[in-house]
C-alpha cells in the first residue's frame, strides 16, 4: 500500500481513457491493469452529454478513482478554467494539470503552468502538474506547495521511453519527499520497470496500452513491470563495477587441463 494525498492505493499504475479501439476494450484494459487511478479529460468526455453519461456510467461502474485533466489548454486562465469545471463535474479536488506550449512536442509551458498551479492550490485543489524532467521547474512547483510532480518521460505518446535517465535520477534524488509520477512516453513495460528501479513513484500511460494490438494483455504486461520494477528497487542493486568478478569461487577449484607428449 502507498498514499496519494492521503489516499491509500494498491497499484502504482494511473491508465488514461483514450484512443481504446471501444468502450470494452478500455473497460477489460483498465481491470486487467489493476489500476485504482484513472485520467479523463474534461474537453473529451463531458457527462452533460449522451455519449458524454455513457461513458461516465462505465467509469464509475469500475469503483475506481478519477483524475481529470486539462489536456488542450495553453494558457493559465485556460487551464485554472477547465479544472474548476472538472471539479463541479467529477466531485473531485485532484485534477492533473496540463498547459501545453508546443505544438509539436506537446512540451508543457513552465511560465503557465507555475501560473495555474499557484492559483489552483489556493483554490483547494490537489495539483498533479505535468512538466518535463527540468529540475527548476519541478523545484518551484513544489516550492508552491505541489506534493506531486510529473515529469515525462519522453513527448507524449511518442513510446520513446526514457530520454534522459539522468535528469530523472537527479529529480528522484533532489526531491525525495515529493511524489514523483512519470508521465508520458512510456511504450514498452520495461520502460516502466526502468522507472520503477529508479525509485519513482509510479507510472501513468495510455497510448502505450490502448494502441497496443491487445491493449488488455499489454495492461496486464504493465502491471507486472511495474510490481517487478518496485520490488527490484526495494531490493537494493549491486554496484556497478568496471572489471569483471567471477560469481563463482576459484580459490581452492582444481583446474583441469591436457597435457600434450
Amino acid at each position: 500500500m502507498w498514499k496519494v494525498d492521503g489516499v491509500e492505493l494498491e497499484s502504482r499504475l494511473f491508465l488514461g481513457t483514450a484512443l481504446y479501439p471501444s468502450p470494452q476494450s478500455m473497460v477489460e484494459s483498465i481491470v486487467a491493469s489493476g489500476a485504482q487511478v484513472v485520467t479523463v479529460s474534461l474537453r473529451r468526455q463531458s457527462p452533460d452529454g449522451s455519449n458524454g453519461s455513457d461513458f461516465w456510467n462505465i467509469i464509475k461502474s469500475l469503483n475506481v478513482r478519477v483524475l481529470p485533466n486539462t489536456a488542450g489548454c495553453r494558457t493559465a486562465r485556460e487551464a485554472v478554467k477547465t479544472a474548476r469545471m472538472a471539479r463541479e463535474v467529477f466531485n473531485t479536488n485532484w485534477i492533473k494539470l496540463e498547459v501545453i506550449g508546443d505544438d509539436y512536442n506537446l512540451q508543457p509551458d513552465p511560465f503557465e503552468l507555475i501560473k495555474a498551479a499557484e492559483e489552483l492550490l489556493r483554490d483547494g485543489f490537489t495539483v498533479f502538474p505535468y512538466t518535463t524532467t527540468d529540475l527548476i521547474v519541478a523545484t518551484k512547483l513544489v516550492s508552491l506547495g505541489c506534493k506531486i510532480v510529473m515529469p515525462w518521460a519522453s513527448p507524449i505518446g511518442t513510446g520513446r521511453g526514457i530520454s534522459d535517465e539522468l535528469q530523472l535520477k537527479t529529480l528522484r534524488a533532489r526531491l525525495p519527499e515529493t511524489t514523483l509520477i512519470v508521465d508520458a512516453g512510456i511504450g514498452l513495460p520495461s520502460h516502466a520497470v526502468t522507472v520503477m528501479e529508479l525509485g519513482f513513484d509510479a507510472v501513468l500511460l495510455n497510448s502505450a496500452v490502448a494502441l497496443a494490438k491487445d491493449p488488455p494483455q499489454m495492461a496486464d504486461a504493465f502491471k507486472l513491470a511495474l510490481q517487478s520494477g518496485r520490488k527490484g528497487f526495494l531490493a537494493g542493486a549491486m554496484e556497478k563495477r568496471d572489471t569483471a568478478s567471477p560469481s563463482t569461487p576459484v580459490l581452492g577449484v582444481p583446474f583441469w587441463h591436457s597435457s600434450v607428449v
